[in-house]
């Protein structure tokens, strides 16, 4: 049975010497829908409909550069041999840590030129990034990457998984933990808390906080069974240590801006 098993062809559309692969229209739907969000949320929250539309004119082309340049810093032993396999992100390799810095940094800049509180947008975009992660992970199901360690079919299907995503787990004569599901579905929980937690009235500042923490302690454990992880050192994931320093810098984040007063004002408040 396994021998008649095929992956999914990772081309969605062939006009010519022009390949679309799915990687890309997922990320890129990922992000249409994620901006979509963004847009409605920011006009009930007093901001310009436009505020989000110009922001991710620069965000989106950072983020992807910020994501790329990460994965290829962590694996130049590679591409310092094959520098044109740099700009090939249509094979994968985005690094979700590396655009999240990119997409911050971006974010701080604009939020300081139009003068419009940094605080503020973060916490409108932080349910969109979730759920762009979220569906942006599907490109790596597409692509056969971001697996765990080997498994058995039995294991897989005892996940209740549908046939299509039991089969693109088989790879090169063997099935593979689909560590791409496990944290899609964490961060669609996550979406859907931030969600729901944005009635809440949080301060300002603390939902964006609460994404940080939620969507790096589920990054930390998925990325304990990954198999393709960028490594600090022989033992040392860096996902896992970046993860980390998130947590303990939100967390920190969030206390030091209670003492200081500086998040007073709350979530669903209209001022900038």
């Amino acid at each position: 049975m396994e021998e008649s098993i095929k992956p999914l062809d990772p081309i969605a559309l062939e006009l010519g010497p022009l390949q679309i692969h799915w990687y890309g229209v997922i990320i890129g739907l990922g992000a249409l829908l994620a901006l979509l969000i963004a847009v409605r949320e920011s006009e009930r929250r007093g901001l310009h409909k436009d505020t989000f539309v110009d922001l991710v004119l620069f965000a989106i082309p950072l983020a992807i550069i910020g994501a790329r340049l990460y994965y290829v810093i962590f694996q130049w032993d590679y591409y310092s041999q094959n520098p044109g396999d740099i700009i090939k992100i249509w094979q994968g390799g985005l690094a979700i840590h590396g655009g999240l810095i990119a997409a911050v940094i971006t974010g701080a800049v604009f939020a300081r030129v139009k003068k419009i509180s940094f605080w503020k947008l973060a916490d409108i975009a932080a349910p969109s990034i979730i759920l762009g992660q979220a569906i942006g992970r599907w490109g790596n199901f597409m692509n056969q990457e971001a697996h765990g360690g080997p498994v058995t079919r039995e294991f897989l299907e005892s996940l209740y998984l549908p046939d299509f995503i039991v089969n693109q787990m088989y790879i090169n004569g063997q099935y593979y933990h689909p560590t791409f599901l496990y944290e899609s579905l964490w961060s669609l929980v996550g979406f859907i808390g931030l969600m729901l937690l944005r009635r809440a009235n949080f301060r300002r500042g603390e939902l964006f906080l609460t994404y940080v923490i939620w969507y790096s302690i589920g990054r930390f454990f998925i990325e304990g069974l990954r198999t393709d992880s960028l490594m600090l050192t022989d033992t040392l994931r860096i996902a896992q240590v970046i993860s980390i320093v998130l947590i303990l810098i939100a967390v920190g984040v969030m206390i030091f801006r209670r003492m200081k007063g500086h998040s007073n004002e709350r979530y669903l408040d209209a001022s900038q």
